[in-house]
């Protein structure tokens, strides 16, 4: 059940960093770098010594999401 959360929180990250970033992508590639990006999101979190995604709450959501921003743009770098 913990990896369904964590893939749902993702997708829900996702969603939101393309809303944000206004994502040329589709919205299943949003949900895709979403729970990428819950992964590089929790990772820059504990390089700057704060816990990463902690649970399905607020917290984790904006951790995941400020990491799917991050993926989003370096794949908007990376493209270019």
């Amino acid at each position: 059940m913990n990896i369904l959360l964590w893939l749902l929180l993702g997708a829900l990250a996702g969603w939101l960093a393309g809303v944000f970033m206004k994502s040329d992508h589709s919205t299943v590639e949003d949900i895709i770098l979403g729970i990428v990006g819950s992964f590089v999101g929790g990772f820059i979190m504990n390089f700057f010594g704060q816990s990463g995604v902690t649970g399905f709450n607020l917290y984790s959501v904006i951790v995941s999401t400020i990491g799917a921003v991050c993926v989003i743009f370096l794949g908007r770098v990376l493209r270019r």
